[in-house]
C-alpha cells in the first residue's frame, strides 16, 4: 500500500480554471510549417523572456494553485512491458500541466497509482491556470529545465521543439510506450524532423453550447442560423440589457471569425503558410462579428473585462445563466457545465450541445489535437518519463483514473477500457464524436502561435480589441489582421 505522500507547494494554492480536446483520425489536420532550427530557438527564447518576466508576476498575483507529491512507498510491484521496471534505482521525474480544478484532482490521484506501483519512481507535480502558463513553460523549455513529463499544446511542437531537440524522440521508447495504439496519421502530427515529439492524448474542435435554462425562461430557440442567432439577440435584450445569447472573448472570435468564413467560402483560413482569404472577404468577417455586438448577440470586449473575471468559465454573468452560449473546445466543456450546474444563485440549469450555426453552404471549423505528453530533452530520466505516459494513456488504471478530463483519448486501449466501463462525461464523448464528424478543415500550427494569441499582446486580442471599442475600422482591422499573421510566419 501507499504508505506516505509528501506535498510541498511549488505554486500558489487556489486555481482558476481553464480550459481547453471517437479520435477518427483526422489525416487533413496536419499541416506543415517552415522550421528554421537554431535561430528561431533563440528568437522564441527571447519572447519567453520578455513574456515570462510580466507573466510571473501575474500567476503569482493569480494565486493559480500546484501542488508537489511524491512519496516513499515500499510497495511492490512489477512493470509491464519486461524490463522497464527491472532497476531499483531512485528516481524522481517532474510533471508540469494546465487545467481545471477536476483535471488535477484526476491527474494526482494517477500520480499516486503511478508510484504505488513503480516505488523507486517519485514523481513531483507542478500544475496551474492557463493564464501566464505557456510563457512559464517556454522559458523553461528553452532554458534546458523543463519538467521531465509536460502537458503540451499541439503547436508547441512548431513552436519550441527547436525542429526536434528540445524534446525526447519518442520512437525511441516504443518499447515503453505502446504506440501501436494511435493511429499513424495522428502520431505524423506530432512529429518535427521526423522525430516522434510527443505522444497525442486527444482531438478536439469547438462547437456552440447553450444554457437551455435560460433559453426556455426568455422563451427563445436555440440558434441554428443567422436569423435566428440575431433574433435570439433581440430577445435577451428585450428579457434584460445584461443578458447575451453568447459570449465571446479575443481568442473566440478570432476561431469564431475563421468558421463563419469558412462556412461561407469553403476554404481553409491558412494552407502552406498563407491566408487563403483576401482583405476584403475578412472585412466581411468583422463587420460580421461588429453586427453581433450591435443586435445585442454578444456583448462588448469591456463589457467582458468589467466583469473581472480570469476565464469565462469564472464569470457570474456565465454562472448565473446571463452569458447563455460559448463557442467552446469539446475537452473543456465540463467545467462550463459545472459552473452552472452549481451556481449558488440558480443551481441546476442545464447546458445542451448546439447545431453548428449555418451561416453558408459548408462546414465551417477545424479539428486539430488537442494536447500530448512529451519528455523534455534535459530529463535524466527519459525512460521512465515515457513508462508515466504510458501509464497514464495505455494502462487500465491509469486510463480509468483520467477518465476524459483530456478530452477523448487517442489510444485505442483507452477508448476501449472508457467504452466498457461507462467511464467519463457524456456529454464531452457526445461533442467530441459530433465535431470530428462535421468539421473537416485544417488547423495550421502557427495560428496557436504565442505572438498571435498572446494576452494582452498578441495579433488577436489587440485587433478585436480595437475593433470593439471603435478606435479601429473593419478594412483596418482586416489588414493588421493579415499583416500580424505574415509578420508571425516571417519570422518562424
Amino acid at each position: 500500500m501507499l504508505k506516505s505522500i509528501q506535498i510541498c507547494k511549488r505554486l500558489p494554492s487556489g486555481c482558476a480554471q481553464f480550459s481547453e480536446q471517437c479520435c477518427k483520425p483526422l489525416q487533413n489536420v496536419y499541416a506543415k510549417g517552415k522550421r528554421k532550427g537554431e535561430s528561431k530557438m533563440k528568437r522564441n527564447f527571447k519572447k519567453a523572456v520578455s513574456l515570462a518576466l510580466a507573466s510571473t508576476m501575474a500567476l503569482s498575483l493569480a494565486a493559480c494553485g500546484g501542488t508537489s507529491a511524491s512519496t516513499d512507498t515500499t510497495a511492490a510491484g512489477k512493470a509491464e512491458g519486461g524490463d522497464s521496471a527491472a532497476s531499483n534505482e531512485e528516481v524522481t521525474l517532474k510533471f508540469s500541466w494546465w487545467g481545471g480544478d477536476a483535471r488535477h484532482e484526476a491527474t494526482e490521484k494517477a500520480i499516486a497509482a503511478f508510484m504505488e506501483k513503480y516505488p523507486n519512481i517519485k514523481v513531483e507535480a507542478e500544475y496551474g491556470a492557463w493564464t501566464g502558463w505557456e510563457e512559464k513553460q517556454a522559458l523553461a523549455i528553452q532554458g534546458g529545465n523543463a519538467a521531465d513529463v509536460m502537458q503540451i499544446n499541439w503547436n508547441w511542437i512548431t513552436s519550441y521543439s527547436g525542429n526536434g531537440k528540445n524534446f525526447v524522440n519518442l520512437d525511441e521508447y516504443s518499447d515503453v510506450i505502446d504506440l501501436t495504439q494511435f493511429d499513424q496519421d495522428v502520431l505524423d502530427q506530432c512529429k518535427a524532423d521526423g522525430k516522434l515529439m510527443a505522444v497525442p492524448i486527444s482531438l478536439t474542435g469547438r462547437l456552440f453550447y447553450w444554457n437551455k435554462t435560460t433559453f426556455d425562461e426568455i422563451g427563445c430557440e436555440l440558434p441554428t442560423d443567422e436569423a435566428s442567432l440575431l433574433a435570439a439577440g433581440e430577445a435577451f435584450k428585450a428579457y434584460g440589457d445584461d443578458y447575451y445569447p453568447l459570449a465571446l472573448g479575443e481568442y473566440d472570435r478570432a476561431i469564431f471569425l475563421v468558421y463563419y468564413l469558412e462556412s461561407k467560402y469553403g476554404k481553409a483560413w491558412v494552407e502552406d503558410g498563407a491566408v487563403q482569404y483576401t482583405k476584403e472577404e475578412i472585412q466581411e468577417g468583422m463587420d460580421f462579428i461588429t453586427k453581433l455586438e450591435e443586435n445585442h448577440v454578444i456583448p462588448t470586449l469591456a463589457t467582458l473585462q468589467g466583469d473581472m473575471a480570469d476565464s469565462l468559465d469564472k464569470n457570474a454573468k456565465w454562472i448565473n445563466g446571463k452569458y447563455a452560449g460559448i463557442l467552446e473546445w469539446d475537452s473543456s466543456v465540463s467545467k462550463f457545465q459545472q459552473a452552472i450546474a452549481e451556481s449558488t444563485d440558480k443551481p441546476g440549469q442545464e447546458m445542451v450541445i448546439g447545431d453548428f450555426i449555418k451561416f453558408g453552404d459548408h462546414n465551417g471549423g477545424f479539428t486539430k489535437v488537442s494536447m500530448a505528453f512529451a519528455v523534455a530533452a534535459n530529463s535524466e530520466h527519459p525512460k521512465e518519463a515515457a513508462m508515466l505516459i504510458n501509464f497514464l494513456l495505455n494502462e487500465d488504471e491509469g486510463i480509468e483514473i483520467s477518465g476524459t478530463e483530456r478530452g477523448i483519448p487517442c489510444s485505442k486501449k483507452a477508448i476501449e477500457i472508457l467504452n466498457e466501463k461507462g467511464i467519463g462525461d457524456e456529454m464531452v464523448k457526445e461533442a467530441n464524436s459530433k465535431v470530428t464528424a462535421y468539421s473537416k478543415f485544417p488547423l495550421d500550427p502557427y495560428f496557436e502561435h504565442n505572438d498571435l494569441k498572446a494576452n494582452p499582446d498578441g495579433v488577436y486580442y489587440k485587433v478585436f480589441g480595437k475593433l470593439s471599442a471603435g478606435n479601429t475600422t473593419s478594412a483596418e482591422a482586416a489588414e493588421e489582421l493579415l499583416k500580424g499573421i505574415d509578420e508571425c510566419y516571417s519570422n518562424y
